[in-house]
C-alpha cells in the first residue's frame, strides 16, 4: 500500500495538469486577432490589431442619442464570444482616443452605440459598422469575429459613404517611385477603383484605375482620402530596412 500512494498522487497530478491544459486551450481558442479602424468626421481615431474574446461592454446613462429616456442602465453587459462591439470595448480600454464609450442597453433588440471617444451620434450622424468591407446589418454585439477580420466603425451620415482601401507594397527603395492603388467598397462590399483620390506623399491624384505613384526617402505610413468617403486603412511602407 505505501508504494501505491505515490502512483496515485502522480496520476492525480497528471489528471489535474491535463485539465489545466484543456481549460487553457479552450480559453485561448475563444480569442481571435482582428483589425480595428475607427473614424469620425474624416479623422482616423484609432487603427490597431488586437486579440479579442469574451468581453464586458460598459453601458452609460449618458448614451441618449436615440431620444429621451433611451440612456443605458450603467451596467456592463457580457458577450461570451469575440464580437465587433467587444473588440471596440477592449480597444477603448487601451486607447485614449476611443474613450469614453457611450453605449445604451435600453432596447430589447440589442446594444446601441452613441459615442466613441467624445464623438457622438446625432439625428444626422450614426455609427456605421462594416466587417471585411461589408455592412453586416446586425448590432455589433451580434457580429462574431473570425481571425483576420477587418472591423470598421465610422461616424457618418446616411446614406453611408464608401469605404476606401489602400494597396501599397510593404517595402520600397529610397528615391524610387512605386505604385499604389485606391479602391472603394460600397455597403454590400462591392469594390471599384477610385479616380481622384489623394494618397500621402503621392505625385498626384489617382487615375481611372485607382493608381498613382509615391516616392519615399524614409519609412512612412500612407493613407488615401477622397471627398466624403471614409479614409482608407494606413499602409506602412518600410524603406532601407526601417519601418514606420
Amino acid at each position: 500500500m505505501p508504494i501505491l500512494v505515490p502512483f496515485r498522487l502522480a496520476a492525480a497530478c497528471a489528471l489535474a495538469l491535463l485539465m489545466f491544459i484543456s481549460i487553457t486551450a479552450t480559453a485561448s481558442a475563444k480569442k481571435v486577432e482582428a483589425d480595428l479602424r475607427v473614424t469620425a468626421g474624416g479623422k482616423v481615431l484609432a487603427e490597431r490589431t488586437l486579440k479579442t474574446g469574451p468581453a464586458r461592454i460598459p453601458t452609460s446613462r449618458r448614451a441618449t442619442c436615440f431620444g429621451k429616456g433611451t440612456g443605458g442602465s450603467g451596467k456592463s453587459k457580457r458577450v461570451g464570444a469575440p464580437t465587433a462591439l467587444g473588440l471596440l470595448a477592449q480597444a477603448a480600454n487601451r486607447t485614449r482616443a476611443l474613450s469614453p464609450l457611450r453605449i445604451t442597453d435600453a432596447f430589447s433588440f440589442g446594444l446601441g452605440v452613441c459615442g466613441i471617444g467624445g464623438h457622438h451620434a446625432t439625428s444626422r450622424l450614426s455609427w456605421y459598422l462594416k466587417v471585411n468591407h461589408e455592412n453586416p446589418e446586425l448590432g455589433g454585439e451580434a457580429v462574431r469575429l473570425k481571425p483576420g477580420d477587418e472591423v470598421l466603425w465610422a461616424l457618418a451620415a446616411f446614406p453611408y459613404p464608401h469605404e476606401l482601401a489602400l494597396q501599397a507594397p510593404r517595402r520600397a527603395t529610397p528615391g524610387s517611385p512605386f505604385t499604389v492603388r485606391v479602391l472603394s467598397y460600397d455597403d454590400k462590399g462591392k469594390r471599384r477603383p477610385v479616380k481622384g483620390a489623394r494618397v500621402t506623399g503621392a505625385a498626384g491624384p489617382t487615375d481611372a484605375k485607382g493608381r498613382t505613384t509615391v516616392t519615399l526617402d524614409r519609412p512612412r505610413s500612407l493613407r488615401a482620402r477622397h471627398g466624403k468617403d471614409i479614409p482608407s486603412n494606413g499602409a506602412g511602407v518600410c524603406v532601407a530596412g526601417s519601418c514606420p
